[in-house]
């Protein structure tokens, strides 16, 4: 039961999960490189305790692993798994009562407590430019904070209970904004600060925010859990630590009693300036657009204040295990608020929404000798209208009934499964001009774009070639052939130009593989076209990155004898989707070679982390 940052931290490395770096380190880039590079080695948390500009020690990789993750809540996780089970299935109680029997306390941990004595947060008060300023990829836009927790309260019901604190990304400076006087809330859509703010517009007031940085790490937690409508984040937060959310005020805003660091201020409505440049989990950059500006009032720390960061890019990252720890917790629930629904993956290799991966039950009609996605596409209609799962750019749902072993986790065997049954011709289902992620840049338009459902469901209609086929030529703009994954082939073109062209490459490549190939291609029902097909081909999780995040279904899908019937689009053969970079899309993440040479001398002999780099 942690009571702040520091003692957890201190826990951590009285039993080896922590190390420290003693020497400076500089935050611009340095301290994020060094975190990444930790990350990939499944190493400690770091502790900097010589941050460059700043007089706050940070600390990194908290979550970095699941086995630690464990450790941090190993008081409460049992129990609070317990609970979310009880809710997917309220029967378990009368099944094995003696299972529940803390429940009663988990309860009572779950309700915030005012802090009338101890309130460590208000030791002192510091300026934005005091904490470090944690620069994470070469072109962001400034420092931002990266594991904020930002509160604000409904204007209509006010009050802790009837709270939002969601983890949205805070730019501390640079671009337009006033040195320590403002700072940038980035949110996305389907964010519940939105609903709040727009209630506090509708009022003709401005929206009081308090972001929370650290305290304990239930609390940080809490703020990216995917909890069900009008459960507030707090109540979670006093759950998972164990001990009640503590909660003050001052000067009208509520602070976090225990946390190592709050920032309040105020949100007018329509108040704007551009934010951005911000390196992103889908491994390219979030690009500069308007979001609120927030006018600060007062900025605290604890006297013990330590400064949690994280770094975002290319999955995987220390939010892919924020991802594995969720779904520990989790995981029952959504099946259970979606019936039909067995088992649903964001697939955290292509960013999380841009793919989505499901397994669903087909009973509609099992009295018919034809077995075709029915009850899935209900399902995936249900998806596509759940929580932030509506965010999804590609849904590909199979049936439970056709192999009841199929690991929705196993992502190489659920393509191999779907591919080996889906019928271009019906199960392509798609949206148009639709809702998509903020961050997902596959479309010329921000926050819209489209969507496709790829359903499958019944015997196997396909076998599914395994090696590359031989003596196949391409045509003029296109080379280099490589087998992706047995059914997937990737085709090289020439750099993408505009849509117009497109299309046109793409119905001059369908009508040379249909005079040539048609038949061999039945073994491929997919084939992707990259800029650089030895990439995408060298391994899944490349296939994964580049098809999704760089198509637009309504704008990329091509096919093989395509056709339209009745307003369907489908085709016999096969399915072609153009991942080729295209000029609207933001560049990718790529690390400073320099930088990285700063990191490589800290694992050397002697240094702060060798043997874990």
């Amino acid at each position: 039961m942690y009571k702040s940052t520091k003692e957890c931290v201190l826990d951590l490395e009285k039993n080896g999960h922590l190390v420290r770096i003693k020497q400076e380190v500089d935050p611009f880039l340095q301290m994020a490189a060094i975190q990444r590079r930790v990350y990939q080695n499944q190493g400690p948390a770091i502790l900097y305790e010589n941050v460059k500009g700043s007089r706050f020690p940070a600390v990194s990789n908290l979550f970095g692993t699941i086995d630690r993750s464990r450790f941090i809540f190993r008081d409460t996780i049992a129990a609070v798994k317990r609970l979310v089970a009880l809710k997917a299935d309220p029967t378990a109680l009368m099944k094995s009562p003696f299972s529940y029997l803390g429940m009663p306390l988990v309860g009572i941990n779950a309700l915030p407590k005012r802090a009338r004595f101890k309130k460590p947060v208000l030791a002192q008060e510091v300026k934005i430019s005091d904490l470090p300023q944690i620069h994470s990829w070469p072109d962001d836009g400034g420092a931002f904070v990266t594991l904020p927790q930002v509160y604000t309260e409904d204007p209509d019901k006010p009050g802790v209970m009837k709270s939002n604190m969601g983890m949205y990304r805070i730019q501390m400076g640079g671009n337009q904004y006033i040195q320590d006087r403002e700072i940038g809330l980035h949110y996305q859509i389907h964010r519940g600060i939105g609903v709040h703010q727009s209630r506090t517009n509708a009022l003709g007031k401005p929206l009081k925010v308090s972001i929370f940085i650290g305290g304990p790490p239930a609390h940080t937690l809490s703020a990216v859990m995917p909890l069900p409508e009008g459960l507030p984040e707090v109540a979670f937060a006093g759950a998972m630590a164990g001990r009640g959310f503590r909660f003050t005020e001052s000067d009208g805003y509520t602070l976090a009693a225990d946390a190592d660091f709050v920032i309040t201020g105020l949100v007018h409505a329509k108040d704007t300036k551009p934010e951005g440049p911000f390196g992103d989990h889908l491994g390219y950059y979030s690009l500069v657009h308007d979001f609120p500006v927030m006018q600060v009032h007062k900025v605290y720390a604890r006297k013990d204040a330590i400064w949690p960061f994280t770094v975002v890019g290319r999955p995987p990252q220390e939010d892919t295990s924020f991802g594995a720890l969720i779904h520990e917790i989790t995981g029952a629930v959504i099946p259970s608020e979606l019936p039909g629904l067995h088992a649903v993956n964001a697939v955290d290799e292509a960013g999380v929404h841009p793919l989505l991966l499901a397994i669903g039950s087909e009973r509609y009609t099992p009295y018919s000798e034809e077995r075709r996605p029915q009850e899935l596409l209900t399902i995936a209609n249900h998806i596509l209208g759940f929580g932030q799962m509506s965010l999804a750019k590609y849904l590909l749902i199979v049936a439970k009934e056709d192999d009841p072993a199929l690991d929705i986790h196993h992502i190489d065997e659920f393509f191999t499964h779907m591919l080996q049954r889906i019928d271009w011709r019906r199960d392509l289902h798609f949206q148009t001009e639709t809702s998509i992620d903020t961050l997902d840049y596959s479309s010329k338009e921000l926050n819209v774009g489209s969507k496709v459902v790829m359903a499958a469901a019944g015997p196997i209609i396909r076998t599914l070639g395994s090696s590359r086929p031989s003596e196949f030529s391409l045509p003029d703009n296109f080379s280099n052939l490589q087998l992706v994954h047995p059914g997937i082939l990737a085709i090289e073109a020439r750099p993408f130009q505009n849509y117009q062209q497109a299309a046109q490459e793409m119905e001059n490549l369908s009508e040379y593989l249909e005079g040539k190939y048609i038949d061999e291609l039945e073994a491929f029902p997919l084939i992707v076209i990259t800029d650089d097909a030895d990439f995408l081909g060298r391994n899944f999780s490349n296939f994964l990155w580049v098809t999704f995040t760089r198509s637009n279904p309504s704008h990329d899908i091509y096919g093989l004898q395509s056709a339209v019937q009745h307003k369907h689009w489908g085709c016999r053969s096969s399915l072609i989707i153009d991942a080729r970079i295209k000029p609207f899309h933001a560049p990718p993440l790529l690390e400073d070679p320099a930088i990285e040479a700063s990191v490589d001398s800290l694992g050397a002999k002697g240094g702060p982390l060798e043997g874990i780099i």
